[in-house]
């Protein structure tokens, strides 16, 4: 009994060591936090509600749109429309179980399509696009993703749209599998590509998140919360994005994403780093290219404008974590708070208790196009 003791204890150092060299560990990342140049008070609630706000989308007529973390491991609606102050399902009640999985991030096109992304839970599940017709509230698209694009362990969990509304963007932060990677997906053909698959810019980087007055660890510590890209914001001609625990702001052609007779080897010369970053989740652009990415340490979001150089933009307590970036008309730029430390591998009494859960909203001073 002895050595069966021993043997199961020595197995047990194994694995933990074992996932703590993958999984564990991290310095602090410094702050490049400036004066931010607009006050706190320049951000205004938009809605509050009782479970995790995942992204938001806001469309040319001011129609929002968002999801519930799922993260949160939500039982019910996943999928709202936030209609005269009540959250509403969307499309319907008798929809949500039926289209959604683990919906996260959403985005709208110029046609006014709502476009969503489903991780199916790590890639454990089938990842799905869903699409609706937003002049008709009626679904247009319903696609399960090839294993091979959403592989186990993957996480697709943001997306853009470009301005023609041909081509998404889609983001693998691959938190377990360690293998993130940009999805295209051509919307006319349906088809998909994983490109940059590992490549630096991708990348998680070795440093431990801070948020709350709590380092993003778990299980004792043996679990660092450390994500790929995350962020992404797309442009006419740039995707910019970077990764969740990246340094770098980075950006590639669209015409070069598109291109599919590209060699790997080619598309990877052609990434440009562009400036440091903060350790960031959402990314917005507006109609000047001014790239706005949400510091999660740091209750914030940034602005790199012209010269790139990422300086603090507002700053609130209020902003838990701020995760999804979406403009709406009037040049507001809305914000989703998911409160993330609150949720991973919380209790849904914890998770409760730490509600509400918020959308804000503020302008930046230059407009943005709605639902990006």
């Amino acid at each position: 009994m002895k050595k069966i003791l021993l043997f199961l204890s020595v197995l047990a150092v194994i694995g933990t060591t074992t996932l703590w060299i993958r999984y564990g560990g991290g310095t602090p990342y410094p702050d490049l936090s400036t004066s931010p140049i607009l006050d706190a008070s320049s951000l205004e609630e938009v809605l509050s509600y009782p479970e995790p706000v995942g992204n938001v989308a806001v469309n040319k007529d001011g129609r929002l749109f968002f999801t519930v973390h799922p993260e949160a491991r939500p039982q019910g609606n996943k999928l709202l429309e936030y209609v005269r102050g009540a959250a509403v399902p969307y499309p319907s009640w008798g929809k949500q179980d039926e289209l959604f999985d683990t919906v996260l991030g959403i985005a709208i096109d110029r046609f006014n399509r709502l476009w969503t992304i489903d991780h199916g839970n790590h890639g454990t599940r089938p990842a799905r696009i869903i699409a609706v017709d937003l002049d008709t509230d009626t679904v247009i698209r319903e696609q399960t993703l090839d294993p091979d694009i959403a592989p186990f362990g993957s996480f697709l969990q943001d997306l853009q749209v470009s301005a023609d509304g041909n081509t998404i963007v889609i983001a693998d932060a691959s938190f377990w599998r360690k293998s993130p990677a940009i999805v295209v997906y051509d919307v006319e053909t349906g088809s998909a590509r994983r490109v940059l698959e590992g490549h630096d810019s991708v990348s998680a980087e070795e440093y431990m998140i801070h948020s709350m007055g709590r380092d993003m660890e778990f299980l004792g510590g043996v679990v660092t919360l450390r994500g790929g890209i995350d962020g992404i914001a797309l442009g006419p001609e740039w995707l910019y994005y970077g990764a969740i625990s990246g340094s770098g702001l980075y950006r590639v052609r669209l015409r070069d994403l598109r291109d599919d007779t590209l060699p790997a080897g080619q598309l990877a010369n052609r990434v440009e780093r562009v400036s440091d970053k903060p350790l960031s989740d959402g990314f917005s652009i507006d109609v000047d290219g001014n790239v706005y990415i949400t510091a999660i340490e740091h209750n914030a979001i940034f602005v790199a404008g012209p010269d790139k150089d990422p300086q603090t933009l507002i700053e609130s307590d209020s902003l838990r974590w701020p995760d999804a970036l979406s403009f709406g008309p009037e040049g507001y730029l809305y914000v989703a708070d998911s409160a993330l430390p609150e949720l991973i591998l919380q209790s849904h009494q914890h998770i409760s208790d730490s509600g509400p859960y918020r959308v804000f909203r503020f302008r930046p001073g230059v407009a943005g196009v709605p639902g990006q």
